[in-house]
């Protein structure tokens, strides 16, 4: 059974910083890449971030390009989003996902790119104040 745990969210003032973990199991963690997403209430998912099976290609939304650095460690089965200078607008529950053509497969439309997603985790909520 594929297992995705989130963790490391919380509250924190802007400018701040979070160290976010998705933590895998239940299939071959290293052939899969690994997207983080978030969404804000009222708001459209985002893709935020993706990691592609070996790690040899990220991808990053506008939005926290500079701010934000997605790594893994395939021999921890874990994918981890640092995320530093925290804005209020980051505020959302952040999710993690599994791409299994491994690649952090994408498309393009409306100014968004939106990647496919196989299986979920549950979230952990980011709280940035003021």
């Amino acid at each position: 059974e594929v297992q995705l745990v989130e963790s490391g969210g919380g509250l924190v003032q802007a400018g701040g910083s979070l160290r976010l973990s998705c933590a895998a199991s239940g299939f071959a963690f290293d052939d899969y890449a690994i997207g983080w997403f978030r969404q804000a209430p009222g708001k459209e998912r985002e893709g935020v971030s993706c990691i592609s099976s070996s790690g040899g290609s990220t991808y990053y939304a506008d939005s926290v390009k500079g701010r934000f650095t997605i790594s893994r460690d395939n021999a921890k089965n874990t994918v981890s989003l640092q995320m530093n200078s925290l804005k209020p607008e980051d505020t959302a529950v952040y999710s993690c996902a599994v791409d299994i053509t491994g690649t952090c497969t994408r498309t393009y439309a409306s100014g968004s790119y939106y990647y496919r997603t196989d299986y979920w985790g549950q979230g952990t909520q980011v709280t940035v104040s003021s």
